[in-house]
């Protein structure tokens, strides 16, 4: 389950940086009120951790499931 959600966030924050360098336009900052607004700096700081841990994703072996029924 943690690696879902750190995957999910860390998603969304690759999109926020899609949007920053398409269009110039970072969502953080705007709804956090700043890039130095404690808020954001909080959002940034959980996407760069689900970032990190997204990283250990790569070495992990892969368990298959064949089915659940």
């Amino acid at each position: 389950m943690l690696d879902r959600i750190a995957l999910i966030v860390t998603i969304i924050g690759a999109l926020n940086w899609g949007s920053i360098g398409l269009f110039g336009f970072d969502l953080v900052a705007w709804i956090g009120g700043g890039q130095g607004a404690t808020l954001s700096r909080i959002v940034y700081t959980v996407v760069g951790l689900c970032g990190i841990w997204c990283i250990s994703l790569l070495f992990r072996e892969r368990n298959e499931v064949v089915s659940r029924d």
